[in-house]
């Protein structure tokens, strides 16, 4: 079985222009993500796949494997198709860009969960919710499950809705934050990227709604590892903390 790791990057960013190539303590950001991701077990290869010159050749600077695609990609999975379409693997693992703390035992987990069991289509990462801030946040996207840790639905609004607060106590084993860390079959991948945009996925923006209104099923794996993503100015100096605490 091949597995792919597939780190989708573009330069153009809303809130933060240019945050892959941001520096942070003497490396760019994107070679932050690229070498914390190579320590994931499962994955036998690992690339950059941008629309941006400016990153293909930082990431060859660096000594990364990248690929130039299409700058008509919308989003990552978009990214991650269209490097599919010309690169066997079994599974693609979408590994956030922006993220230079990423777990690479979180990348582990979320590969061997889509290996190990057949029904799953996809599968990505939650962890357990313990505040009632976080479950009321619109920009923390909740998931819930099913039995067999498939998602039921995921959304920016509070779910479940806890009508009776005395539920509250039990907060962590219903609520899950999704965090955005999938591994894909590679035909579940090239299907997905051929769908049309979905009426919930529209009205909640986001894509994985897509994948379950056409009958997806998408393994959930529970860590407490949290993501630290960086989106703003500020949020890179958090990380610029955290790391120079750590070393």
């Amino acid at each position: 079985m091949r597995i792919i790791g597939i780190i989708p990057a573009r330069l153009d960013s809303k809130r933060f222009p240019g945050k892959v190539l941001a520096d942070i303590l003497g490396k760019p950001l994107i070679q932050r993500v690229y070498e914390q991701a190579r320590k994931a077990k499962l994955l036998d290869e690992l690339l950059v796949a941008t629309d941006s010159q400016k990153i293909f050749q930082v990431v060859r600077n660096f000594g990364g494997e990248v690929l130039m695609t299409s700058g008509k990609c919308s989003s990552g999975s978009d990214r991650l198709a269209e490097v599919a379409k010309n690169l066997y693997a079994d599974i693609f693992v979408n590994i956030q860009g922006d993220e230079p703390l990423i777990s690479p035992k979180v990348i582990a987990r979320v590969t061997r969960a889509l290996i190990e069991d057949k029904r799953a289509d996809m599968a990505t990462v939650a962890r357990r919710i313990t505040t009632e801030r976080e479950l009321r946040n619109p920009n923390v996207v909740k998931v819930v499950v099913d039995k067999d840790g498939f998602a039921l639905y995921f959304s920016r609004a509070e779910i479940p809705y806890l009508g009776d607060r005395s539920h509250m106590k039990n907060l962590g084993s219903i609520c899950y934050k999704h965090m955005g860390l999938y591994a894909y079959r590679r035909q579940s991948l090239l299907n997905f990227s051929k769908m049309e945009r979905s009426a919930l996925e529209k009205v909640e923006d986001l894509e994985q709604l897509r994948a379950l209104e056409n009958g997806y099923k998408i393994k959930v794996v529970i860590t407490k590892y949290d993501s630290v993503g960086v989106d703003t100015p500020e949020e890179l100096e958090i990380v610029k903390k955290m790391l120079k605490n750590s070393e």
